[in-house]
């Protein structure tokens, strides 16, 4: 495979990657925000099951120090394009910017471990509705 295709494959694994952070940071402001604002979708079962899901997830990963598949498939991917990792395109260098910090990882277990408790605390004080039967 021709390592501009890789490199465009390891940007996509990238943006993706946003936008999953995005979904679970954001979701969590929408749901607290559209109980102050009476917005009913924040309500929405599938949604929050989801919502909860994927910072479960993220959690779980970072209790047992495992690294993201993302991040793993992208860094492979630009291994096999031979480029050095986040140097490159704009949309990579930024993206990247948002993504990854330099931290002690203990500092990552808490960070997610309470924003993970803040989302399952958002189930008990914006209720999603009731199953439909």
């Amino acid at each position: 495979m021709p390592p501009s295709l890789l490199l465009l494959l390891a940007d996509t694994l990238l943006i993706l990657h946003v936008l999953f952070v995005a979904f679970v940071v954001l979701g969590l402001f929408a749901v607290y925000t559209g109980y102050f604002l009476n917005w009913q979708w924040v309500r929405n079962r599938v949604f929050r099951i989801v919502h909860l899901c994927a910072i479960g997830y993220v959690v779980i990963q970072v209790w047992l120090g495992v690294v993201c598949p993302l991040t793993v498939w992208e860094m492979a991917l630009r291994a096999e394009a031979g480029a050095a990792t986040y140097s490159g395109s704009f949309i990579q260098h930024w993206l990247h910017s948002l993504l990854y910090f330099t931290l002690p990882e203990w500092v990552f277990v808490v960070v997610y471990t309470l924003f993970g408790s803040l989302v399952l605390a958002s189930w008990f004080v914006v209720r999603p509705n009731a199953r439909s039967r």
